[in-house]
């Protein structure tokens, strides 16, 4: 049992702390005895509850803090459980049938273990050109095997990835095997090899590595990079208290678990006074990875990095300077290992400031007067490596009130081994002698509880499309009219929309009670996401069946405590039969969600048709979206932000009396005395022909 003073008691969305999750294991072991961990989080206090608590923490009951359990006990049986840590009792504890729970670090590395001493599997790294006194050159990537209908989801199973090391400083992604051993967790034993049709012999290449000694000897790193350093000689403009943050108005929570990694909740807005709500809850909810060869067994790479392994589980530790560049404050995450003791990631989640460019700007052809206030962005960040690929994943508050999920892609291709000239077919590319990268999609789910000035919103779609009315009408005479058309999304069924580039579609998160005063458009918050290409494996294939969440770019939810996961509680092993997540949840589409307490869901992400400059190792490449305020606020919220430079055209007739004039004494002319010689003192114009000096 875990207790504590009010004043010392963890925020109601704070994770469990190491302590607590101590707890809870104690709790389960003595009930239940010997079993394994998978899941030891926190289960979110109901919205009502936790509504009226945020309202008003003084004088109503801080809800109790549950832990989520999930445990394998011996014969592979998976239970579902829940901890009141105030009692420390059992309140559930449910047996699953045909369900496999989240696949843990520990399970992963156990698989590498068994497959380099089976005997089947040497047989098949002899045949493919590998010593068998090579064997610990042999490496693996276990994914879970997704689903395969030859063993269904009662045995837990995960599919090995094979690979091949030459050197141990070697990239593996370079040397993958043409075969695919089956783990069974239970026993810790391969089951089953797939053996492809056409055999492929391991490359024999050589070697294209991206650490220094290889660079080295391909000549060496560039030498013409200057150190560029951020400072914040005053310190940072944010405050924490606990986890909740206050930075430039806005205010919220930063949470973290297992499976989304970071969670951020009651984020509220200040504006000139009145704390405005706009969002309950956000977070990265799940993604899918599905692969585009058709070959068996390529089929089953379509991994759920979320709903199969953990966004929070997978997480990188970030080092300073490195990961983290400024000044820099770090949030740790505690989770249980399989046995019950504790691991802690340490700095798992940094956070920061950045200068953000230009904020607003406007000059004055006629007198040369100007105003330049420049921006800056807060970023709560988390990395997490899912085998080959790492995921950067930022949350990015920008000080007009808008939110910018950011997602940046790196780390290596998953890759399959080709004989020389070998015909792709078109579902991959040889990006390096005998390495064949497979298409692939990265799609995200996005999901969004709003609560903009309050929990009842509608959801519209907005299209800019020209007007109805023919060239040459009275109401569109020159044929130049177009307006932003805008469709109420009233129920489930209507809500399944996509991204339309052709009318620049966005979609309105809206409280129609309250209309702007000028516009006399309701208050809203617009998601403006063009990066939302369709999920190409077609309708009825296994992926199709299990990425429900992933056939539209945006569903819409009425609100249900526990309604989280858009591909379902449990992932690993699902047949897509029934879909699970969001296909429920939407089910025959009549439900209304016009005008309540509405989740929006919105898958995005990237194609990618691998090209040769993606190896070794892959350039950052960014997917990012916008939830902006539309008809929010009165006007521009940023006025107030202090400007670097700022004259008005009677300061510019009195000889510069009176302007602002506080431009970063730390610039400097690149070369102070070459072509762009001359005074950098201020955001002075050039005062030829009316052109502004910027």
């Amino acid at each position: 049992m875990v207790s504590a003073t009010s004043a010392s008691a963890p925020h109601p969305f704070d994770p469990l702390s190491l302590d607590e999750i101590q707890a809870a294991i104690g709790i389960v072991k003595k009930a239940h005895g010997d079993v394994f961990f998978n899941v030891v989080s926190l289960h979110e206090p109901r919205k009502a509850e936790m509504t009226k608590w945020l309202e008003d923490p003084a004088n109503t009951p801080r809800p109790l803090r549950i832990a989520d359990i999930v445990v394998i006990a011996p014969g592979g049986k998976v239970y579902d459980g829940l901890v009141d840590l105030s009692t420390g009792t059992i309140t559930k504890w449910e047996l699953l049938d045909g369900l496999q729970p989240i696949i843990t670090m520990e399970e992963l590395k156990n698989v590498e273990y068994t497959v380099r001493k089976d005997p089947k599997v040497i047989e098949q790294c002899v045949l493919s050109g590998i010593s068998k006194d090579d064997m610990h050159k042999v490496y693996c990537d276990p994914w879970t095997i997704g689903f395969d209908e030859r063993h269904g989801s009662k045995i837990r199973l995960q599919q090995a990835l094979m690979y091949y090391r030459p050197n141990v400083d070697d990239c593996q992604y370079q040397y993958p095997l043409d075969f695919c051993p089956i783990y069974d967790a239970e026993k810790q034993e391969v089951i089953a090899i797939d053996i492809p049709k056409v055999r492929r012999p391991v490359s024999k290449a050589d070697p294209v590595n991206y650490h220094p000694a290889a660079i080295e000897k391909l000549g060496g790193y560039r030498k013409d990079l200057k150190p560029i350093n951020i400072t914040q000689p005053e310190g940072v403009s944010f405050t924490m208290n606990g986890r909740e943050i206050s930075w430039q108005n806005w205010k919220f929570h930063i949470g973290f678990n297992y499976r989304e990694g970071i969670v951020l909740n009651d984020i509220t807005y200040n504006d000139k006074g009145t704390v405005r709500p706009i969002f309950y809850r956000l977070s990265l909810a799940e993604m899918v990875v599905p692969y585009g060869n058709p070959e068996h067994p390529h089929q089953r790479k379509h991994a759920f990095d979320l709903g199969e392994y953990g966004a929070g589980y997978m997480t990188n530790s970030l080092s300073l300077g490195c990961d983290c560049k400024g000044s820099i404050h770090y949030l740790d995450a505690d989770f249980p290992t399989r046995s019950g003791e504790i691991r802690t990631i340490k700095n798992a989640i940094c956070i920061h400031e950045e200068d953000d460019g230009i904020l607003f700007k406007h000059s004055d052809f006629r007198d040369e007067s100007v105003i330049v206030t420049r921006a800056r962005k807060l970023i709560i960040q988390q990395i997490f490596t899912a085998a080959n690929y790492e995921y950067a994943i930022q949350w990015v508050f920008h000080q007009d009130g808008t939110i910018q999920p950011d997602i940046r892609l790196t780390g290596i291709l998953n890759t399959y081994t080709m004989d020389p000239e070998e015909d792709t077919k078109g579902w991959g590319t040889q990006v390096y002698p005998g390495v064949n990268a497979h298409n692939h999609q990265h799609l995200f789910c996005l999901r969004v509880d709003a609560n903009i000035d309050g929990p009842n919103n509608t959801v519209f779609m907005a299209d800019a499309v020209p007007s109805d009315a023919p060239v040459g009408s009275p109401e569109n005479f020159y044929g130049n009219a177009f307006y932003a058309k805008r469709t109420k999304l009233d129920t489930t069924g209507k809500s399944k929309t996509d991204y339309n580039g052709a009318t620049s579609r966005t979609w309105d998160i809206c409280n129609t009670s309250k209309l702007h005063p000028y516009s006399k458009k309701p208050v809203s918050y617009k998601l403006v996401s063009r990066e939302a290409p369709p999920l190409l494996p077609k309708e009825g294939s296994l992926v199709w069946k299990r990425a429900g969440f992933a056939r539209h770019a945006v569903h819409v939810t009425k609100y249900r405590d526990d309604q989280l996961w858009p591909a379902g509680r449990h992932v690993p092993q699902t047949s897509g039969e029934p879909s699970l997540g969001l296909p429920e949840w939407i089910g025959d589409g009549t439900e209304s969600i016009d005008d309540t307490n509405v989740v929006l869901w919105h898958t995005f992400g990237v194609t990618h048709i691998p090209a040769p400059e993606d190896f070794p190792v892959m350039p950052a490449e960014p997917i990012t979206l916008l939830l902006r305020p539309r008809n929010f606020f009165t006007n521009n919220p940023v006025m107030d932000v202090p400007p670097s430079y700022a004259s008005t055209p009677s300061q510019v007739a009195a000889a510069g009396a009176g302007v602002t004039d506080a431009t970063d004494k730390m610039s400097k002319l690149a070369f102070a005395n070459g072509v762009n010689g001359g005074s950098a003192s201020c955001c002075a114009t050039n005062g030829a022909n009316g052109v502004n000096g910027h």
